[in-house]
């Protein structure tokens, strides 16, 4: 019965998502449903039951699990983006209302890099940063370090800069519609993370390897299991290159963290 209740739920989730997917307008028309669905969502994959069941069907071999978790993940991305949107031009208008998704992100922020600290004098680079640059701001803000922020969705770097004109005028931000190869500056940064739904982040992981320093450090964030209905998940690496040194796990939050240095480097 749960199992099939189970089924049922993301069935449903996908049909719903798959309806709000390319439904993004300026007059913010379905935020609210929006809102509520990717709240629902959150909750439905943070619920340590679920989780176990979804172990469960892993065990029983059930065949359907790969494309349909695929399948919630392309769908539920493009969501939360266009919910990134919704967010950005709600601010604009004078709104700072936040929901639990968000919550439970900048939540996540704080435990973002373990032991590998950004200080002030850190240059972060976000990959992936939306048109609501969370981490960005948070960073910059608390940290007092330069954040470069890049995305290859046009709308989601136009309204990334309104927001941090609006919240962070003067903080170290930039954002940019480019991708890692072309940044002159790659050599210089300390610290990258990769968003949870970039589907190419261990590919541009793989090419960033000759492009950076020593010393940088990775936060990959991901989710495996049942977070990765709604996040892309771990992959090996080559040791060689990017060696994983730490993981930042919490059942309570939307997506989990990877920590990688360069394959030379040890931890301590």
């Amino acid at each position: 019965m749960k199992l099939t209740m189970f089924d049922q739920s993301l069935a449903e989730y996908l049909t719903r998502f798959k309806y709000y997917a390319d439904r993004f307008d300026d007059i913010s028309r379905h935020r609210t449903e929006l809102e509520r669905l990717v709240d629902d969502y959150s909750a439905f994959i943070t619920d340590q039951s679920n989780s176990n069941i979804w172990d469960e069907l892993e065990r029983q071999g059930a065949g359907g699990l790969n494309g349909l978790a695929e399948e919630l993940r392309a769908y539920s991305a493009r969501c939360v983006a266009t919910l990134e949107k919704y967010r950005a031009l709600k601010l604009i208008k004078g709104d700072t209302g936040i929901t639990d998704y968000f919550r439970n992100i900048e939540d996540c922020i704080e435990k973002e890099f373990g032991s590998f600290q950004v200080t002030s004098k850190s240059i972060v680079l976000l990959v992936g940063s939306g048109a609501f640059p969370m981490t960005a701001l948070l960073i910059a803000k608390r940290m007092g370090a330069e954040v470069i922020g890049i995305d290859i969705d046009d709308e989601a770097i136009r309204l990334g800069i309104k927001v941090i004109e609006t919240l962070g005028p003067e903080l170290k931000i930039r954002l940019e519609n480019t991708s890692v190869e072309y940044l002159d500056y790659i050599k210089e940064v300390t610290h990258i993370i990769f968003s949870s739904t970039v589907a190419e982040k261990y590919d541009m992981l793989e090419r960033l390897h000759p492009l950076t320093n020593e010393e940088v450090v990775v936060a990959m964030r991901h989710g495996d299991r049942l977070k990765s209905l709604f996040n892309y998940p771990m992959k090996e690496t080559d040791d060689d290159k990017w060696k994983l040194v730490d993981t930042v796990l919490h059942q309570n939050d939307i997506f989990d963290i990877a920590l990688y240095k360069k394959g030379t480097i040890t931890h301590g």
